[in-house]
Order: structure tokens, then C-alpha cells, then sequence
């Protein structure tokens, strides 16, 4: 039987933890508390365990504190394991691009995300398959869900562009990825857009007026150095290596999809877009 072991199970790691599971995988995961069915991430003894029993290994736990607490307790275990090793990093490793397009051989590094990007080097060295995903939205964590509960916005910033990505579409990259070599990815949908446009579209579709303009000097310091960076996303070498293609090619399908979907509204006070890339 395939065993994936999960490092830190959040929004997107949980939909593939779901989707193999319902494939007839083994699946075992780390959060902090040891919810649920997890282990908890500092428990050495069972994490050894799963570490040594694994087909697969992902992790999508951030730095903290500047360093990367998997391969920091971890990363001398994950050296010498023969399983598939993936990491799911981020497109903000890429910096500023002033709206050029990015790829794989692009530098990171440059970019508010010092510690992701050092944290993905360190991955790529152990031989991981790196996955850099941009903004991320899905059911329950999208810009519909935002508008709906009030909590979007439109910002002045001519020229500003992102990539992003539908959580199922990342799950179907990573899960491609499981027969491909070594490297760096981006998982990123075909289409880059203003943000403006992705939130009033989400208000068209949901019969609401588009939200109000804001200026940069009303948003988090977070927020604020995320409208500083301004790119375009390749994802031609994840087509072509790993014979993936994203299922919604751009905002409009995507959302079009989940405005489709009949589902309870999230709690307002969860993030609508829960994107590595911010």
C-alpha cells in the first residue's frame, strides 16, 4: 500500500490527504495538537515511524522564525529516506517581477519571502520535488466567499497582476508529480489577472455590487507587501514535464465552478484566500 506522510495538514495538503484516501492510500499527517487522526509534529517517536514506513513524504509547513521546522527536527531522518520527497513552497519566492513572466529558472530570493526561498533551495537540495504555487482558492476559501461576507476589496494599483490556482488543480499537480524527477514547479493556472477583476467578478457572479476601492495605506503591513509585487507566473514546464494541466485555466472557470457548488458560507473570520503567495 502507498503511505504518504503529510507535514502540516492545512487547506490544500488536506484535500490531497482526502483525494488519496479516497483512492485507497495511507495517509498520516502532523499538526501541532495532534487533532483528529494526526500525530502531533513534535512527537519523535511516531513521526520517526511514519518517516520510516513512507512511500511519500509532503510537507507544506512554512518557516518560522526565519528557519524550516521540518527540516530543522526532521531533515537528517528525510536525507536518508528512500521515499518521494515533495515540498509545497510559494511563487513569492520569485520577488518583484514588475509584471514579467517567472519561471523555474528564474532567482528567488530577491523578494519579501528571504525565508521561504531558503527554506525552497533547502528542499531542492535534499531532492525534493518543489512545488511554487501562487494564490490559492477552492471551496469554502475563495474570493466569493470574501465578497459574500463582506470582507473584500478593490485596490488602485494600475498594472497589478497575480497568478493563482484552484486547490483541486494543485492536488492533480502534486499528484503528477509523484512520477516526475526532482525540481522546482509552478503550479499556477494560464491566466494572470488584476485582483480588481477577480473580486468583481466573484460580485457579478454572486448579484452584488463590486466592493468598494481602497488605498494601500488602509491594509496590514502583510497586505501592503503584497500589492508591492507585481508577476506572471509560468507554468509550461509543470505541462510539460509532468503532464499537467490545470482544470480551470483561469479565474472566470474556477469560480464559475464554485459559484455552482451548493455549500454551507465558511465562517467569515476564515481567510476567503488562502494563498501561499501573500
Amino acid at each position: 500500500m502507498s503511505r504518504l506522510l503529510i507535514f502540516g495538514l492545512g487547506y490544500t495538503a488536506g484535500r490531497l490527504a482526502d483525494r488519496l484516501a479516497a483512492d485507497g492510500w495511507h495517509v498520516v499527517g502532523t499538526t501541532r495538537d495532534g487533532r483528529g487522526d494526526s500525530i502531533r509534529f513534535d512527537d519523535t517517536d511516531a513521526v520517526t515511524a511514519e518517516i520510516a514506513a513512507a512511500t511519500h513524504i509532503l510537507s507544506s509547513v512554512p518557516p518560522e522564525h526565519e528557519a524550516d521546522p521540518v527540516l530543522g527536527r526532521y531533515g537528517a531522518l528525510l536525507l536518508r529516506t528512500r521515499a518521494w520527497v515533495g515540498y509545497l513552497s510559494s511563487t513569492g519566492v520569485y520577488g518583484d517581477a514588475q509584471g514579467a513572466w517567472v519561471d523555474e529558472t528564474a532567482p528567488i530570493g530577491g523578494g519579501r519571502r528571504s525565508a521561504r526561498a531558503a527554506a525552497d533551495a533547502d528542499w531542492l537540495a535534499l531532492g525534493a520535488r518543489t512545488f511554487r504555487l501562487p494564490g490559492i482558492y477552492g471551496p469554502g476559501r475563495s474570493p466569493l466567499d470574501r465578497v459574500r461576507a463582506g470582507k473584500a476589496h478593490r485596490i488602485e494599483q494600475p498594472g497589478q497582476v497575480f497568478s493563482r490556482a484552484h486547490v483541486d488543480d494543485i492536488v492533480s499537480g502534486v499528484i503528477a508529480g509523484f512520477d516526475a524527477p526532482a525540481g522546482a514547479y509552478n503550479l499556477a493556472d494560464d491566466v494572470p489577472a488584476s485582483q480588481n477583476d477577480v473580486v468583481a467578478f466573484a460580485a457579478m457572479l454572486l448579484g452584488m455590487p463590486a466592493p468598494p476601492f481602497v488605498t494601500l495605506d488602509e491594509l496590514s503591513a502583510m497586505g501592503r507587501g503584497f500589492y508591492n509585487e507585481n508577476r506572471r507566473v509560468a507554468n509550461g514546464k509543470a505541462k510539460r514535464v509532468l503532464g499537467w494541466t490545470p482544470a480551470w485555466r483561469d479565474y472566470r472557470a474556477g469560480l464559475r465552478a464554485l459559484s455552482a457548488m451548493t455549500s454551507p458560507i465558511p465562517d467569515s473570520t476564515a481567510p476567503a484566500t488562502a494563498s501561499v503567495d501573500q
